[in-house]
């Protein structure tokens, strides 16, 4: 006998990203914003008088990439439970990528489902990791290997809360705007060699450009299954270098800039990608003062560590690299030992 459940529905999830000075936020029930000490320290009062809801609490947990664990998200949740929050209650992320990623995954946990709010900190949250729906934490085997698709209710990106970025931080989100540009818009990779993003409004174009970018990708393909895998250009080498540093040595966006010239020293052996493309993206990259180098001490340990990406699968390693500025190809045919020469370049 078979019994069938008939579950074909149409979800709509479509939610809007505003950019620009913070308006309220207007909840009917209870909200519970999840934030680190440092930016609740500098940002808090700024955001607590734009909520307005009938309760509001602050969950403050320690700030960095090593606290994104199950640990974290069990105390998330018990401060949650402790304010009683129900199902139409609503969560904020208020912070960086880590904040935003911990956050939404509590968001998809709690009671089965929450809505949450992205209000991103950081230029590197701003421009990529509160656009999306991508939410998860780390673990002993790699970087966002647990989590969930979860995608929020809105995003609301305001620029002054970079004001008191720190200059590695803003470093590190510049390493997402070129890994955008350089994957999908050539004209907006040119922009960037000319313009210095500290200087006017061109921040705000370029994160403008940056989200409008991403929004088009998730759009098209909301879970990774296809054209959205070229964003995680850099992130392939990246990650090993995360998970071989213990998270503690660089930020994110500077494994990704490390990470990008890696890939891009990978598509020149294999005749994809011109040098001269290969230093114009380099050059990018170090006038900002990202790092674009990294020792290896073991090429068969950091190799292996491939296959725990999220991209890969069996025998399989998936490697996004670039033919030119504004297009890259995503392969899981390149043979190991192309792989390893260019490991090679970067051991001890």
């Amino acid at each position: 006998m078979t019994i069938d459940i008939n579950l074909k529905r149409i979800v709509d999830d479509s939610y809007a990203i505003h950019i620009g000075p913070l308006g309220d936020i207007v909840h009917d029930g209870k909200v519970v914003i999840v934030t680190n000490p440092k930016v609740a320290g500098l940002h808090l009062l700024t955001l607590l008088p734009k909520i307005k809801a009938k309760e509001v609490y602050v969950v403050t947990i320690a700030d960095g990439e090593k606290y994104k664990n199950l640990e974290t998200i069990e105390f998330i949740l018990d401060r949650m439970f402790d304010h009683r929050l129900n199902r139409s209650s609503l969560l904020v992320a208020f912070g960086g990528g880590v904040i935003g990623d911990m956050g939404g995954f509590c968001a998809s946990l709690y009671n089965r489902g929450i809505d949450f709010i992205q209000i991103p900190t950081t230029l590197l949250s701003q421009v990529d990791a509160s656009v999306g729906g991508k939410t998860g934490i780390n673990n002993r085997f790699g970087k966002n290997l647990i989590g969930a698709f979860n995608q929020p209710r809105a995003v609301h990106i305001d620029p002054a809360f970079l004001a008191t970025l720190e200059p590695r931080e803003f470093g590190a989100g510049v390493a997402e705007i070129v890994k955008m540009a350089v994957t999908f818009n050539r004209e907006f990779f040119e922009w960037i060699e000319q313009n210095d993003l500290r200087e006017g409004d061109n921040l705000l174009n370029a994160i403008k450009q940056a989200v409008a970018t991403k929004a088009r990708v998730v759009e098209e393909d909301e879970k990774e299954r296809g054209l959205r895998a070229a964003l995680n250009y850099g992130h392939t080498f990246g990650h090993v270098i995360e998970n071989e540093t213990n998270y503690e040595t660089y930020l994110h966006g500077e494994t990704v800039a490390i990470g990008m010239v890696m890939a891009n020293s990978l598509a020149c052996e294999l005749g994809l990608m011109s040098v001269d493309e290969m230093k114009r993206i380099r050059n990018v990259l170090e006038y900002y003062k990202l790092p674009t180098s990294y020792a290896i001490a073991d090429v068969e340990k950091f190799y292996k560590t491939f296959f725990l990406d999220k991209k890969s699968s069996d025998s399989k390693i998936t490697f996004i690299l670039p033919k030119s500025i504004g297009d890259v190809v995503i392969t899981d045919t390149i043979d190991p030992h192309s792989v390893k020469t260019i490991l090679r370049r970067y051991q001890k």
